[in-house]
């Protein structure tokens, strides 16, 4: 094997994170005066000082980025370090807002990584005694979280098409973290018909204008925060639950879908290995927990039914919602669930989780081993999935992030055994975080040792970014080495 020549090893060059980055502080900027209104609107004024420094912080750097040349490509290192800067730095930002609203630092920031990761999880209680600027402000984070900070400055700031393809996903564009102008704005419009159809039916169901903002935000977003300390248990019409969750469901399926059904391609959307897997997964978990609650727990048969499909479509789209104490169910459910967040939604939507997409591969390269065996040495029998050979690439890249995927959550998983947390609820907790889930088995709250938040921290980061962009970020010959001129 030939070794890699160091001068085809380029570190990132810092005045293009620069150029970038400041582009992605306007359109946080831009973000952030959401919330300000809000806040002023209910004269919540001491919080909305503290947006009106962020905003400042946010124009200051994108003025000093201003003057910096657009570089004629970026490299692949480059766009992965932006991607991961832009969901580290926004929670580190908005961590002085929330804690305007009587959080310490540390739980601040927990909030706003849960928040801008699309997570959920929370360590914040007496939800009915926070001020409605935070309540708003968290679904609000979670909403652009969905989408990504990333897509939305391409989508309406970024003209250049140079930047546009060369923030590329950073596994060969299969997320919504990057990808090109068209796509973003196509992304964006259907996210937003998402949201403001999801706002309409909730408000109309539940009869709270409050409820169905801040649910559906949450919701379309896959992302779960709820202004109920018990999610939406607190909420008794299960008309209102299931029009939030059924949001959740349909910001867990490809957003490039959508664009299929609407071209009159309907026929070739319903057919779609995502939908029928997703379909198929809610199935399989909402009978497996219904006969947890009905034949372990004693539920009856209307309870256990509507817990069972709730949970699951709240699990396998990581939404995070739930409608019971997690803390109360048997293993068996807890690894029902369990599974679900991990295999989470569609690649290309805002679901965490390893995507369905990734599953079905790695089901056809078991089913294509296991055939190979009863044919001759010479035949060939390429992996396909919907009539398409898989690329060696796709493969690899697919192994690769599974394996990234259980290397995180084993670690994570002896740091919480090691504090003696009980094992089924140690691995529910780390699965949850790092699909960006939020469903919780009762471990996470304010009381956690602060080793372990930032543990789940770190989960949720990786998680949203799906590892690779993070890991580029710690990568010390990312930072340091031959520089490539602009």
């Amino acid at each position: 094997m030939t070794a890699i020549s160091p001068e085809l090893s380029y570190a990132v060059r810092l005045p293009v994170l620069a150029k970038y980055l400041g582009l992605l502080a306007s359109m946080l900027a831009l973000l952030t005066l959401v919330p300000l209104g809000v806040a002023v609107a209910f004269q919540d004024y001491g919080i909305a000082l503290r947006y009106l420094a962020v905003i400042a912080v946010l124009l200051t750097a994108w003025g000093a980025s201003r003057s910096i040349p657009e570089p004629r490509r970026i490299q692949t290192n480059e766009a992965l370090t932006i991607v991961a800067l832009a969901f580290v730095l926004s929670p580190l930002l908005m961590t002085f807002p929330f804690m305007g609203s009587g959080l310490s630092f540390e739980n601040a920031l927990f909030e706003a990584i849960s928040a801008v990761t699309t997570t959920g999880l929370s360590v914040t209680t007496d939800l009915a005694d926070k001020p409605e600027t935070f309540l708003f402000a968290r679904s609000w984070m979670q909403w652009y979280g969905g989408l990504g900070i990333v897509v939305l400055s391409i989508a309406i700031l970024m003209g250049s098409q140079v930047s546009s393809r060369s923030l590329r996903a950073p596994l060969g564009g299969e997320t919504l973290a990057t990808t090109t102008r068209a796509h973003a704005r196509q992304a964006l419009i259907i996210y937003s018909a998402l949201t403001v159809t999801g706002i309409a039916v909730v408000w109309l169901v539940s009869g709270s204008g409050v409820v169905a903002i801040n649910h559906v935000l949450a919701a379309v977003s896959t992302g779960g925060f709820s202004s109920f300390d018990d999610s939406l248990a607190g909420l008794d019409s299960w008309y209102s639950r299931f029009a939030i969750i059924a949001i959740s469901l349909c910001g867990a399926l490809p957003l490039t879908l959508y664009a299929i059904t609407f071209s009159k391609r309907w026929r070739d959307a319903i057919r779609d290995e995502e939908l029928l897997a997703l379909v198929a997964a809610v199935g399989l978990v909402t009978l497996l927990l219904f006969l947890s609650f009905r034949l372990g727990s004693g539920m009856g048969l209307q309870d256990a039914a509507g817990h069972a499909l709730f949970l699951a479509m709240s699990a396998q789209s990581t939404a995070g919602f739930t409608t019971l104490d997690l803390a109360s169910i048997d293993d068996g459910a807890k690894l029902s669930l369990l599974v679900s967040m991990l295999i989470g939604g569609g690649v290309g939507s805002t679901a965490g989780g390893i995507k369905l997409l990734r599953l079905l591969i790695l089901l056809r390269l078991i089913q294509v081993l296991l055939r190979r065996t009863t044919m001759p040495p010479h035949a060939v029998h390429p992996a396909k999935l919907g009539g398409k050979v898989l690329e060696d690439a796709t493969i690899q890249r697919v192994l690769i992030l599974v394996l990234l995927y259980v290397g995180v959550v084993l670690i994570s998983w002896f740091a919480f055994l090691a504090y003696g947390y009980a094992p089924m609820d140690a691995l529910f907790e780390v699965v949850s975080a790092t699909a960006t889930a939020g469903l919780s088995a009762g471990i996470t709250s304010a009381e956690m040792p602060l080793f372990l938040k930032l543990v789940l921290c770190l989960d949720m980061l990786l998680g949203r970014v799906e590892i690779v962009a993070l890991l580029v970020v710690l990568y010390l010959p990312n930072w340091v080495g031959t520089r490539k001129e602009s």
